[in-house]
């Protein structure tokens, strides 16, 4: 007997069956593959730090160039000497604050809750940077990225990155020509955290006042700029009494 497959019932039954196969397909190939993903985002994670220590694979003319991922994970083993949290204020050595999801514990310190926020110490040229992570709110979806400062609050480097800006524009906080302009700003303005905020009326277009608190911003992404602003203002808020313990030594 033939199936008659112009009626709506066989449309339906083809749908519910097409969606359960695909459906089962893809938790096989998730669950299968859950091991190499996070892998794979622990040295994305790796690499994204390392990279905000000025520790890459850029040249003076390239792009963003990070350490190759074969060998990420020996090199920051190899810069990165120490890991902390802080916990209410208080430092506290933790081998795993690399593990830490940033987005809850950054949520949790801003709801008052307590909260356990990583911290990386590295060395670079023979001298310690510590390295902050960050997390905000850019124009469509979430920002991130990283931080490293000297003793002095000087910055040494960041690293950027979203979730959905717009291509072009927003997005572009991830290219060589933004991120580079935060390296050597000072977040301080006299003893008080001022950050370094992504300014319209900045004019400085080649930087060379690093005492400003200012970088450029982006043209047409002002809103996404102002998240960057704000993000990093947020995360010398919750690392203030860490800060303080660095600048004190």
């Amino acid at each position: 007997m033939a199936i008659n497959t112009d009626k709506n019932g066989y449309t339906v039954l083809f749908a519910v069956i097409m969606v359960v196969v695909v459906g089962s397909v893809l938790a096989f190939l998730a669950s299968g593959l859950s091991d190499r993903i996070k892998e794979n985002e622990r040295f994305e994670k790796q690499q994204n730090i390392l990279y905000a220590m000025g520790v890459n694979e850029n040249t003076p003319d390239s792009g963003v160039n990070f350490i190759p991922t074969e060998v990420v994970e020996g090199k920051f083993n190899e810069r990165i000497t120490e890991q902390y949290v802080l916990v209410n204020g208080e430092v506290q050595k933790d081998d795993q604050a690399f593990l830490l999801d940033v987005k809850k514990q950054l949520a949790a310190f801003k709801s008052g809750k307590e909260a356990r926020l990583p911290i990386f110490v590295g060395e670079k040229d023979g001298e310690k940077v510590y390295v902050l992570p960050m997390y905000g709110k850019g124009l469509w979806d979430a920002i991130w990225g990283f931080m490293s400062v000297d003793k002095n609050m000087v910055v040494q480097g960041v690293y950027f990155d979203h979730k959905g800006e717009t291509a072009g524009l927003g997005a572009n906080i991830k290219l060589r020509f933004f991120m580079d302009d935060f390296q050597g700003e000072t977040l301080l303005n006299g003893n008080s955290y001022a950050g370094v905020a992504v300014s319209k009326t900045n004019n400085d277009p080649l930087n060379d006042d690093k005492k400003d608190n200012e970088v450029d911003a982006i043209a047409g992404a002002t809103i996404t700029g102002n998240g960057v602003s704000a993000m990093i203002k947020e995360t010398l808020k919750a690392y203030k009494p860490y800060l303080e313990t660095i600048r004190n030594n």
